[in-house]
Order: C-alpha cells, then sequence, then structure tokens
C-alpha cells in the first residue's frame, strides 16, 4: 500500500491544506519513510491558511500537552496543533524545514529521534530504535 492509500493520509489530503502551510510532525515521518505501516492518529502543525481551515472545521481544544491549541478531526485520526510540543521549534521553523514525501510535508526523522528521546515514553521506545537503525544504514 503506497502512502497516500494509507486511511489517515487520504483523510488529511481530502482537507485540501495548503503544503507551505503545514508540516506532519508525531510519528508520520515514520509511516512516510517505510518504518512503520501503522499509527494511532496523525499530528499536524498547522499555521496561516492550514489553520484557520483547521478551525474551520472543529472547535478548538487544549492538547494533552497543554501547549496551544488544537483541532481535532475524523474522529481523532487527524489532530492538528498551532504549535508541537514545549521546547521544540515554532511552527514557522518546523514547517518550512519540512521534507517533502510523495507532496506531503513532514519532520525530517532527526527531529522526530530527538522528541521521542526526550519524552522516553515506553512507547516510543521501538520508534527511537527504528529510525537510529535507518539513520545509521548506508545510503545508496
Amino acid at each position: 500500500m503506497g502512502l497516500r492509500q494509507h486511511p489517515f493520509i487520504r483523510e488529511l489530503l481530502s482537507l485540501n491544506l495548503p503544503t507551505d502551510d503545514y508540516v506532519v510532525a508525531g510519528s508520520g515521518p515514520l509511516l512516510a519513510h517505510g518504518l512503520r505501516r501503522d499509527v494511532n492518529d496523525l499530528d499536524i502543525v498547522a499555521r496561516a491558511d492550514a489553520w484557520k481551515i483547521a478551525l474551520s472545521m472543529a472547535d478548538v481544544t487544549v492538547p494533552p500537552s497543554g501547549h496551544g491549541q488544537m483541532v481535532a478531526l475524523f474522529d481523532g485520526d487527524i489532530e492538528i496543533f498551532d504549535r508541537w510540543l514545549p521546547g521544540t521549534p515554532n511552527p514557522d521553523a518546523m514547517i518550512d524545514c519540512a521534507e517533502m514525501v510523495e507532496g506531503i510535508p513532514f519532520c525530517p526523522l532527526s527531529w522526530v529521534l530527538e522528541w521521542k528521546v526526550f519524552s522516553s515514553r515506553e512507547k516510543d521506545l521501538r520508534d527511537i530504535e527504528l529510525i537510529r537503525q535507518r539513520m545509521e544504514a548506508p545510503q545508496p
């Protein structure tokens, strides 16, 4: 199954968000790089027009981190944030450094690794290992 056939990616693309105003964060980049086949949801950091679109689709809530604002769509499959976790770069920096995979902006794996190591949650340990293996592998 290609990236664009994944149900969460299809939902994301159906929103028609401008690609220069959002980035997929969280575990989404592992999906994009083929390190995982499934994720619990897609975490999106948005600004400008992409954030305005999100605001027009659902009520704003406070995210679990307590940092910023969040809009949950598709029964929580897509969570759109106006900023990412405390201590991470601002949305502009995150979006401007996105890596495009099949026309979709994703956070670099090195950033995802940094956040997952910092949080050191039990659920992130396998992802940390997968990213490290990918980054250490010789590139063709």
